[in-house]
């Protein structure tokens, strides 16, 4: 088997951590010393199974960690707002959030109109379907930002359980990213081929950073989000961190290939941007096919991620 490259096999070793490696009252008193005030931020689209447990975990952290607890709904039909309000959260719809703008356009979209709603140095993000959410996901990925100054994003990382039928498998999740994310940071952002989870939902980072880059709509913010990173920052600013595991509702094949075709068109783009391929016009729809009763039907869905820009390049 080869070798990674050094440098990558350096920057895996020095910037990996567990979350159980931090101590909560070292890093209670070393926010209060430094004076940073923390948002969690929850976003969430009929989550109704799932979003209490995962606010109340965020609150278990503790108020001397955190300071506020935002959801940012997405039109829930499921009774997700309430139940999350009731919860201990700050719900917002991410339609009137900057409502100028017209409607929400998916997670990304959510994410980066949260910054404007929310006011913490340092910013935590955490998705809301998870069925075993724990205080180590708030207090793991702010350990290295409140241990480290020149830190700048924390990713997530996790064994990722699979359920197919009820038969949940011990691992096996985490298809999107093995199928189309990994294979497109070792191609061309190889500096990245060392996260664990380069997709993963949970990350923190400070505001300062997620405010001066852009974020694009949909599911391809965390790729897009990475990359930018990796621009501006470099990677000694990008550390990731153990959570252990994370069980969460897995999404049929169809859902995920829609799902990689959003991150492929953030690649494309970055790649165009960054001079390093011809861009055509990208496709704002995606093919696939459903077999009933003995019959292929074609069909054709619209998908088409969008580039917000840095919040602090916004009049408000």
């Amino acid at each position: 088997m080869q070798k990674p490259p050094t440098e990558l096999h350096d920057w895996f070793a020095q910037r990996t951590f567990s979350a159980d490696a931090f101590r909560v009252d070292e890093l209670a008193e070393r926010k209060r010393a430094s004076g940073l005030s923390v948002s969690v931020v929850l976003p969430a689209r009929n989550e109704g199974p799932t979003i209490a447990g995962v606010v109340e975990a965020v609150r278990a952290a503790g108020d001397r960690l955190v300071d506020e607890v935002v959801v940012v709904d997405g039109g829930s039909s499921d009774g997700t707002a309430g139940v999350a309000a009731a919860a201990g959260a700050r719900v917002h719809q991410d339609a009137t959030i900057l409502p100028h703008l017209g409607p929400a356009l998916g997670k990304g979209d959510a994410l980066w109109r949260s910054l404007t709603v929310t006011s913490g140095e340092l910013v935590v993000f955490i998705d809301s379907d998870i069925r075993n959410p724990h205080p180590r996901f708030v207090w793991g990925l702010l350990g290295p930002l409140l241990l480290d100054d020149d830190v700048q994003l924390v990713k997530a990382f996790y064994e990722r359980p699979v359920q197919m039928d009820s038969v949940l498998y011990p691992s096996g999740g985490g298809r999107v990213t093995e199928l189309t994310a990994r294979p497109l940071l070792n191609a061309f952002w190889p500096q990245l081929a060392g996260l664990v989870q380069p997709l993963s939902g949970e990350y923190a980072a400070r505001r300062t950073l997620l405010e001066s880059i852009p974020f694009f709509t949909g599911y391809g913010v965390e790729f897009g989000l990475l990359v930018d990173t990796l621009a501006s920052a470099g990677t000694a600013a990008i550390v990731q961190v153990d959570l252990s595991q994370r069980i969460h509702r897995n999404q049929t094949v169809d859902a995920l290939s829609r799902m990689a075709f959003g991150i492929v068109q953030v690649a494309l783009q970055r790649l165009a941007a960054e001079g390093r391929i011809c861009l055509p016009e990208l496709p704002d729809s995606y093919v696939q096919f459903e077999r009933q009763h003995g019959k292929v039907t074609l069909h054709a869905r619209p998908i088409r991620v969008h580039e917000r820009p840095p919040i602090a390049s916004l009049e408000r």
